[in-house]
């Protein structure tokens, strides 16, 4: 092998090592990083060739490392978490200011955006880009943090408590006045309309009236998979929708929804900040973390 300054290999045998070690798999470092199993191999082989060491052990069901590969890989994975740590202080300092916060289209439309406006008034300086989709925000390192109903899968992201909803069943003034006196039997009797999401952790229909001690049947007769269009149906009288009391505050407060009876729960789950640690933040980031962790215990949402 060609050598270049420091005495190194080619770091591209580095990097398939690298892969292949920290998975002990040559398949899963090939999807890692977006080549075939036999192009690893031939990497790791040219490396070995190049160190006159074999640095995994073939066995019938996978590898292992050697002492060698063990001592190499130790080194690499320190040096390489180094320089991904100091490449990400070069791109915050390149992206000061910016900060990337994700929400689901419903949160986004009723508190996310009004309450970015807000922050800017206080702090201006900032440039807060949105993201809002309908499902779980996976393998997006370009997001700082976002809000979640529920606690995200993996164990690697930070969650800071925002607030637990209450959920009760929400439709037209018509309806409510309507149904002023319904029982749970008497709401089963209306159109209810069911969110569909890949999230599973929202509390549906059925969910609901079974915590309220209801075991009869409860209809599936409509179907959406945007919480935002439940609440418009709802509020066009075509429905009833489940409403999260204070997401959708706004919409109360304007009397374009109304709560239909008595009937409430708690929400199971709690909304959560979640995203990467604070230590990893950028100080804008921290900023606007900070001012909505601060709204929300004033009550503004």
């Amino acid at each position: 092998m060609s050598r270049r300054h420091y005495n190194l290999p080619p770091l591209t045998t580095l990097s398939a090592f690298e892969a292949a070690a920290r998975h002990l798999s040559f398949k899963n470092a090939a999807v890692e990083l977006s080549v075939t199993p036999g192009a690893v191999s031939h990497q790791i082989k040219a490396l070995e060739g190049d160190l006159d060491t074999p640095l995994f052990q073939r066995k019938h069901r996978g590898v292992d490392l050697t002492e060698d590969g063990k001592a190499l890989y130790d080194a690499l994975s320190t040096s390489f978490g180094r320089i991904s740590k100091t490449l990400s202080m070069i791109r915050d300092r390149s992206t000061a200011g910016k900060v990337t916060v994700g929400s689901t289209t419903a949160v986004a439309a009723l508190w996310l955006s009004p309450a970015v406006i807000r922050f800017w008034r206080d702090i201006p300086e900032v440039n807060v880009d949105q993201l809002s989709q309908d499902r779980p925000f996976r393998d997006r390192p370009d997001v700082d943090f976002f809000i979640r109903y529920g606690r995200d899968s993996d164990p690697n992201l930070s969650h800071t408590p925002l607030f637990r909803d209450q959920l009760v069943p929400v439709g037209s003034p018509e309806m409510a006045e309507r149904l002023a006196d319904a029982g749970l039997e008497d709401l089963t009797s209306e159109r209810l309309i069911h969110l569909e999401s890949e999230d599973r952790t929202w509390t549906t229909w059925p969910e609901w009236f079974q915590q309220l001690g209801y075991n009869g049947t409860v209809p599936i007769e409509s179907r959406v998979n945007s919480y935002s269009v439940a609440l418009q149906l709802a509020r066009k009288g075509a429905g009833l929708a489940l409403g999260w009391q204070r997401l959708i505050q706004p919409m109360l407060q304007s009397g374009k929804l109304v709560p239909i009876g008595t009937h409430q729960v708690p929400a199971p789950n709690q909304f959560y900040l979640v995203g990467r640690p604070d230590d990893e933040l950028s100080d804008s980031a921290r900023a606007l973390k900070n001012w909505i962790v601060q709204e929300v215990q004033e009550g503004s949402v």
